[in-house]
C-alpha cells in the first residue's frame, strides 16, 4: 500500500467532506492508505466526522488547523504537519481548500514528500475579502503553484477563473469533478419526512433549497423569491435545510414574511428523505463551485432552477438541466419558480436528461478511478510503503 497523507480544513456537511471522505475510505482497494488531518468544525456547519469513522478512515483532529488566519496557530500548524510528514514518510501529500492546502504543501515541501496535489473546490481569491486580503492569497497560490506536482479543480469554471487569476497556466490545472455516491438517490425515495415535521398537508407543492445558511448562499434572495410566489400561489411551502451563522437572522425574517409556509429544518444527513418530498430545488448562491445539492437533487430527478455563476453552468451545461437566473435577482428566481411550477412537466424533462448525466460523470467509482490513475502517473518509482499504527497528528 503506497502512503496518503490527505489534508482538509474541516468536515463540515457538505460536498467537499464527502469527496475527501470518499476518496479517504474508497481509494484503499486501489492501492492507496490514506491518514486524513483535519481542523475543527465551527458551530452551526454540522459535521461528518462520525461518517468518516464509520468509513474506516484513520482521520486526526489538528486543533491549529482553523479557517481564520492567526499567524501563531499557522505557524503550529505548520510544525506539526511537517512533523508528521518527516516521521510518516508519505509518498502523496494531497491538500484540499485554502488553508488546509497553504500549510500543507509548504509542510510538504520542507519534508522533501516526493508528490505533492491540491483540489481547489471553488477558491476565495476575488470577490470574498478586501481586495488587498484577496491580492495577498492569490500571491500565496502564485507561489505554491510551481512546487505542486498537481492541481485539480471540480469544474471548467473553476478552472478558468484560476487561470484568469494567474495562478497557473491552463496546461497545469486539471478539472476533476467530484464523486459522489449517488445510487441511494436513483431509485423510490421515501415520503412524508419533511411534510409530517412540518405539519404540511399531502397536497402542498415543496420548493427547498439545501446548504449553509452563510452569507455567500444569499438565502435571502430565496425568501424574497418565496414571498413573491406565495401572493400568488397558496398550495406552495418553502423548506430550508441547513444551518450556519445566519440561520437565526434568515429564520427570524422568513418567518414574519412567510408564516408558516416557510420552515427551517436544519442540518439533514438524509438526502433521500430530504428530496422525496422536495417538487423543486433552488440555490440562490453568489458563487460556487460543484453545488452538491444540485447533483443529488438531480439524480433524484428532481427540477432545478439555480443561479448562473461558479460551475452552476457547467453542471446544468448550460440550462439543458435545470433553468438558470442571474444571482441577487428574487424576481427573476420567482418567475423561474413559476413557471416550474405551473409547468412540471417541461422542469422533469430536463431534470430527466441530466439525471443520466450526472449519474455518470459524478459517480464515486469515476472518482476513486481517475483519482488512482493520476497518483499512479505523478509517483516516482519506489517501494510501496504502509502507514505506521501510532495515531494522532503528530504521528
Amino acid at each position: 500500500m503506497t502512503r496518503v497523507l490527505r489534508i482538509f480544513s474541516r468536515l463540515n456537511i457538505g460536498g467537499p467532506s464527502l469527496h475527501v471522505i470518499h476518496l479517504s475510505s474508497g481509494l484503499v482497494a486501489h492501492g492507496f492508505e490514506t491518514r486524513l488531518i483535519v481542523g475543527r468544525t465551527d458551530p452551526h456547519e454540522g459535521d461528518f466526522h462520525d461518517l468518516a469513522l464509520a468509513s474506516g478512515i484513520d482521520v486526526s483532529v489538528l486543533p491549529e488547523l482553523g479557517r481564520a488566519i492567526r499567524p501563531l496557530n499557522d505557524l503550529r500548524a505548520l510544525l506539526r504537519l511537517y512533523r508528521l510528514m518527516r516521521r510518516g514518510r508519505p509518498a502523496i501529500v494531497h491538500t484540499h481548500t485554502a488553508k488546509a492546502g497553504a500549510l500543507g504543501r509548504a509542510a510538504a515541501l520542507m519534508a522533501r514528500v516526493p508528490v505533492i496535489v491540491h483540489t481547489y473546490h471553488g477558491h476565495v481569491l476575488s470577490g470574498y475579502f478586501h481586495p488587498l486580503t484577496s491580492l495577498f492569497f492569490r500571491g500565496v497560490e502564485r507561489a505554491l503553484a510551481p512546487a505542486s506536482d498537481a492541481l485539480l479543480t471540480v469544474s471548467e469554471s473553476v478552472k478558468a477563473d484560476l487561470v484568469r487569476l494567474g495562478v497557473a497556466p491552463p496546461d497545469r490545472v486539471r478539472v476533476l469533478p467530484l464523486g459522489l455516491d449517488l445510487a441511494p438517490l436513483s431509485g423510490p425515495l421515501p415520503k412524508g419526512v419533511l411534510r409530517n415535521e412540518a405539519n404540511w398537508g399531502s397536497n402542498s407543492r415543496i420548493v427547498g433549497i439545501v446548504g449553509r445558511l452563510v452569507p455567500i448562499k444569499d438565502v435571502d434572495t430565496f425568501i424574497d423569491a418565496a414571498a413573491i410566489v406565495s401572493a400568488g400561489a397558496d398550495d406552495v411551502r418553502f423548506a430550508v435545510v441547513g444551518d450556519g451563522e445566519e440561520r437565526a437572522r434568515l429564520e427570524a425574517r422568513a418567518v414574519a414574511i412567510l408564516g408558516d409556509r416557510i420552515h427551517f429544518f436544519g442540518w439533514r444527513k438524509d438526502p433521500a428523505a430530504v428530496l422525496g418530498d422536495l417538487d423543486l430545488v433552488v440555490n440562490t448562491s453568489l458563487n460556487e463551485g460543484t453545488p452538491v445539492a444540485i447533483i443529488e437533487a438531480l439524480a433524484a430527478g428532481r427540477a432545478v432552477i439555480a443561479t448562473a455563476v461558479g460551475g452552476t453552468p457547467d453542471l446544468l451545461n448550460g440550462g439543458r438541466f435545470g433553468a438558470l437566473v442571474p444571482a441577487r435577482s428574487p424576481e427573476q428566481m420567482a418567475r423561474a419558480i413559476q413557471i416550474a411550477m405551473d409547468s412540471p412537466e417541461s422542469s422533469l424533462r430536463l431534470a430527466a436528461e441530466g439525471r443520466a448525466e450526472v449519474l455518470r460523470r459524478y459517480s464515486k467509482g469515476r472518482l476513486l478511478g481517475d483519482m488512482a490513475a493520476l497518483y499512479r502517473e505523478l509517483l516516482p518509482p519506489r517501494p510501496e510503503l504502509v502507514w505506521p499504527r501510532r495515531r494522532g497528528p503528530n504521528g
